[in-house]
C-alpha cells in the first residue's frame, strides 16, 4: 500500500456537459465504472495523486499549405491507387462473388432478384459486374527517399456551380446550406439533379439522420413521400449498413437489416433490400455455417448445407474478398531464399524462448501471428535486427507515429542499427513536448530503424518506398498494434506486398478492435491458418501484473510500493472532474515527478458531465487558460487532429493565421483549413481509450463516471489501464460496475465474412 501526499484544491472550472459527438467512425465510447477501494486494483484508496496525461494517439500526416499536399490527401489519394489495384485483381475472376443457391422463403426471393440482374432482365448494376480493368498506370521507379503523391491524383472538390446548385434544392427542402458541399462530393455530377429525384440520398451525408431525410423528403416531394417509397427504403437500407460499419461489421444477417428496416416504419423491408441489391448499393452472400463441412452430393434429397444469409455494402465485400485473396497468397506462397536456413537457424539458436519461435516461424512461412502485451514488443525487434542482418529488406509498420518512436527507441536500445544509418522517410528523435514522455521524430533526421507508421507506407512518405511493379519494395513487413487494422487497411496492405515477401502481424489481442470495420487480427487467430507465436514475456511491475489479470477477467488488487497505482474515490462526475485536474495539475508532478504535459486524461466518452469535452474544458482553463480566438483554440493548447476519421494524431496549437490552424504533430508541421477545424479538431488533454490506442504515455488518469457504466467492458478497461509506463490514476465513481465489466463483459460481436473466406481458400494449422 502507498501512501499518497497531500494534494492541494484547485479552484475548479465549470464543466458543461456535452452529447456525443459523431464524426468519426470510432466505437462509441465505453464507459468506465469505478470500483470501491476493496475491490479496484491498486494502492491507496485516499483522494490522491496519480496522473498521467500527455499527447493523443495517433498516425502522423504532413501537411504544407500551397502546391503541396497534405499527408491526409497524400494517403486518400495512394489509398484510391491501390483499390484500383485491387478492382483489377478482382476482374480477373470468373465471376462475381458467389450468391448461393439452396434457399427457400424470403431469400430465396430475394436471390431470385439477384439472378434477375445477373440475366439481364434488369439492368446490369455496377454491383454485379466484374470491373473494367483500369488502364495500367507506368510503373514508378523505386524511391527510397519520401516523395510527393502527385498533383493529379488528389481527390478533386466538387465543382463551385456544382456546390451552388445542391444549395438551391437543400434550402427548398429546408435542409441546412452547410451540407452543400458534402452532398456535392457524395452525390458526384448533377448532384442537385439526383437529390431533387430521391431525396432521400442525402442520407449518404455523415450525421444526417432518416428522420431529417423524411422531414427534407415531405418538403420537396409533398404528398408522394411516403414511408413505403421505393427510394426510401432503398436508402435505409445503405444507411443501416454504413451504421453497422462505424460500428465495426462488414455485413449484417438479413433478419437483422429486415428487422432494422421495419422499425424505421418500412413496410415491406425484403422489397426495400433487393431494391439496394439491384441497383448495386448492396450485395447479398450465402456463407455456409461451416465452411469446412463438405457439399451434400446431389443425389441427396432433402440435404440442404445450412447458410446464413448476409449483406454487405460492396466495398466492404471486396476488401474483405481482396483480404482473403492476399492472405491466401501469402500462406501458400514460399518465402524469398534470403538467408539460408542454416543462417536462419543460427539466429534462433542464439535466441530465446519465443523470440526463438518467432524466428524460426518467419523463415519457414510467409504469414506469422505473434500475440503479447508491451514487453513482448522486443520479440519483433529482435526480427528485425536478425532480418536485417540476414539482408532481407525489413520494414516495422506502426500505427501511430509515437508507437513507431517508441519501436524504433526499442529496437536501438537492444542494439539496433546505428542512429546514423541511412533510412527512407524517417525521422530521429528528439525533444518534443507533443509526444509522450518528450521524445518524438524531428523532421528531417534520419531514423534509427526501418520503421514507419502505416499511413506513411501508404502516402510514400514514409518506408521502402514501391518496386517496378507498384508493391513495397521489401521482403517482410512487420505491421505492430495489428487488432488496430480494419478490412479495408489490411486488404490494401496485403495487396501492396510483393510475391514471395513476408508478413508479420504482431499485437495484444485483448485490446479495443479496430474502429473501422472488422476483427481482422482475431478472425485469422480464430482461423488457425498459419503459425500463432504467442509471446512468454510478461509485462514488469504492479501495472504490468494489474493489467495482466484484467486481462484474463480478474480485477486484482496489487501492491504498489511505488504508487504505480492509485484509486481516486468521487461521488459523483462534478467531483471526478475536480480530481481529475488536481491530479494533472498538482499531484503527479509532485509526487510522481511526471509533467502534466506527460499525463493523460482516458474517459469514456466525448459527451456527459464528465466526458472529453467537460474535462478538456476544465484542464485547458487550468493549464493553458485563453479566449479561444481561433475556434476555440489558443497557442500551446494540446488537441487531437484527425485527419482521416478514425485517425487520431495528437499535437500541440503553434499559431493561426489566414492558412488556418498551426499544428505540430509529433514533431511534424500541419496546417489545418479554417473550414476543417471544427470537424477535425478537438482539445487532447482527455481523449477516450480508442483514440488512445496505440500510445502510452509516463502516466495516465483513467475516469470512470458512475454514469458512463452501461459502455464498459473489458476490453476497454485493459485498453485503458494499459496505456500508462509508471504511474496510474483511476478516479473511480463506478461502485462494481468496474470488476462487473472486467469479470463478465466481453468485446461487442462483430460480423465478419473473413473467417468463412478464409475457411474456403485454406486448411487450418491444427
Amino acid at each position: 500500500m502507498s501512501t499518497e501526499p497531500e494534494t492541494t484544491e484547485e479552484n475548479e472550472p465549470g464543466t458543461p456537459g456535452g452529447t456525443r459527438e459523431d464524426g468519426t467512425p470510432e466505437t462509441p465510447a465505453d464507459g468506465t465504472p469505478e470500483t470501491p477501494a476493496d475491490s479496484t486494483p491498486g494502492a491507496s484508496a485516499e483522494p490522491g495523486e496519480t496522473g498521467a496525461a500527455a499527447d493523443g494517439t495517433a498516425e502522423e500526416a504532413a501537411g504544407e499549405s500551397g502546391a503541396r499536399l497534405s499527408e491526409a490527401e497524400a494517403e486518400l489519394a495512394a489509398q484510391e491507387i491501390e483499390r484500383e489495384r485491387i478492382e483489377r485483381r478482382k476482374a480477373e475472376k470468373k465471376g462475381p462473388i458467389e450468391s448461393g443457391a439452396k434457399l427457400s422463403g424470403k431469400a430465396a426471393d430475394l436471390l431470385a432478384a439477384v439472378r434477375a440482374v445477373e440475366s439481364g432482365a434488369k439492368p446490369v448494376a455496377t454491383a454485379f459486374t466484374e470491373p473494367t480493368p483500369a488502364p495500367r498506370r507506368p510503373a514508378p521507379e523505386p524511391v527510397r527517399r519520401p516523395q510527393p503523391t502527385p498533383e493529379a491524383a488528389a481527390p478533386s472538390a466538387p465543382a463551385a456551380e456544382n456546390v451552388e446548385a445542391v444549395r438551391g434544392v437543400l434550402t427548398a427542402g429546408g435542409a441546412p446550406e452547410a451540407l452543400a458541399a458534402q452532398v456535392a462530393a457524395a452525390l458526384g455530377e448533377a448532384a442537385d439533379e439526383r437529390l431533387r429525384a430521391d431525396p432521400w440520398l442525402l442520407l449518404r451525408v455523415g450525421g444526417v439522420r432518416p428522420e431529417q431525410a423524411d422531414g427534407f423528403a415531405r418538403a420537396l416531394l409533398g404528398a408522394d413521400a411516403g414511408p413505403d417509397d421505393e427510394r426510401r427504403g432503398r436508402a435505409l437500407t445503405g444507411w443501416l449498413l454504413e451504421q453497422a460499419a462505424l460500428a465495426g461489421h462488414t455485413a449484417l444477417e438479413m433478419p437483422a437489416l429486415t428487422a432494422a428496416l421495419a422499425q424505421r416504419s418500412v413496410p415491406d423491408a425484403d422489397a426495400a433490400v433487393q431494391s439496394a441489391v439491384a441497383e448495386g448499393e448492396a450485395l447479398v452472400f450465402q456463407d455456409a455455417l461451416d465452411p469446412r463441412a463438405p457439399e451434400p452430393a446431389d443425389d441427396e434429397e432433402g440435404e440442404e448445407r445450412p447458410v446464413r444469409v448476409l449483406v454487405g455494402l460492396e466495398r466492404l465485400a471486396l476488401a474483405e474478398e481482396s483480404l482473403a485473396d492476399g492472405l491466401a497468397r501469402l500462406v501458400n506462397s514460399v518465402p524469398k531464399e534470403d538467408g539460408s536456413a542454416e543462417e536462419w537457424e543460427g539466429a534462433a539458436a542464439s535466441a530465446k524462448g519465443s523470440t526463438a519461435e518467432l524466428i524460426r516461424a518467419v523463415a519457414a512461412h510467409g504469414l506469422v501471428l505473434h500475440t503479447g502485451g508491451e514487453a513482448s514488443l522486443a520479440e519483433p525487434a529482435a526480427l528485425l535486427r536478425t532480418a536485417t542482418a540476414l539482408g532481407l529488406r525489413a520494414w516495422a509498420a506502426a500505427h501511430t507515429p509515437t508507437g513507431r518512436d517508441r519501436f524504433v527507441r526499442l529496437c536501438g536500445a537492444a542494439g539496433g542499427p546505428a542512429a546514423d544509418s541511412p533510412v527512407a522517410g524517417g525521422a530521429a528523435e528528439g525533444p518534443d513536448a507533443s509526444a509522450p514522455g518528450g521524445a518524438a521524430s524531428a523532421a528531417g533526421t534520419p531514423q534509427a530503424a526501418p520503421v514507419a507508421t502505416v499511413a506513411g507506407l501508404f502516402s510514400g512518405t514514409e518506408g521502402p518506398g514501391r518496386d517496378a511493379d507498384g508493391a513495397l519494395d521489401l521482403d517482410l513487413l512487420l505491421v505492430l498494434d495489428a487488432p488496430q487494422l480494419d478490412v479495408e487497411t489490411a486488404a490494401l496492405l496485403v495487396e501492396s506486398l510483393p510475391d514471395g515477401a513476408r508478413l508479420v502481424l504482431s499485437g495484444d489481442p485483448s485490446v479495443l478492435w479496430s474502429a473501422g470495420p472488422g476483427r481482422v487480427f482475431a478472425d485469422l487467430l480464430a482461423a488457425r491458418v498459419c503459425p500463432q507465436v504467442a509471446s512468454r514475456t510478461p509485462d514488469p511491475g504492479p501495472l504490468g501484473e494489474l493489467v495482466s489479470g484484467i486481462g484474463v477477467g480478474e480485477l486484482n488488487q496489487v501492491e504498489a510500493p511505488g504508487k504505480e497505482v492509485v484509486i481516486v474515490p468521487v461521488r459523483d462526475a462534478g467531483e471526478a472532474v475536480h480530481r481529475t485536474v488536481q491530479l494533472v495539475a498538482d499531484s503527479v508532478p509532485r509526487a510522481i515527478g511526471v509533467p502534466a504535459e506527460q499525463t493523460q486524461v482516458i474517459t469514456p466518452g466525448h459527451g456527459g458531465a464528465a466526458g472529453t469535452r467537460a474535462l478538456n474544458a476544465a484542464l485547458k482553463e487550468r493549464l493553458n487558460p485563453g479566449p479561444g480566438r481561433f475556434g476555440g483554440f489558443d497557442p500551446g493548447d494540446r488537441v487531437a487532429y484527425s485527419p482521416t476519421p478514425g485517425r487520431t494524431l495528437p499535437g500541440r496549437v503553434v499559431k493561426a493565421d489566414a492558412d488556418g490552424l498551426h499544428l505540430s504533430c509529433a514533431g511534424t508541421p500541419v496546417v489545418v483549413p479554417k473550414e476543417r477545424v471544427e470537424q477535425s479538431v478537438r482539445h487532447g488533454w482527455a481523449l477516450t481509450a480508442h483514440q488512445a490506442v496505440g500510445t502510452r504515455w509516463p502516466a495516465v488518469v483513467v475516469v470512470l463516471p458512475g454514469d458512463a457504466t452501461q459502455a464498459l467492458n473489458r476490453p476497454w478497461v485493459y485498453t485503458a489501464f494499459g496505456r500508462a509506463d509508471r504511474h496510474l490514476s483511476v478516479v473511480h465513481g463506478a461502485e462494481q460496475a468496474l470488476a462487473r465489466a472486467v469479470s463478465e463483459i466481453p468485446p461487442k460481436p462483430r460480423t465478419t465474412r473473413l473467417p468463412v473466406l478464409l475457411a474456403t481458400q485454406l486448411p487450418t494449422s491444427g
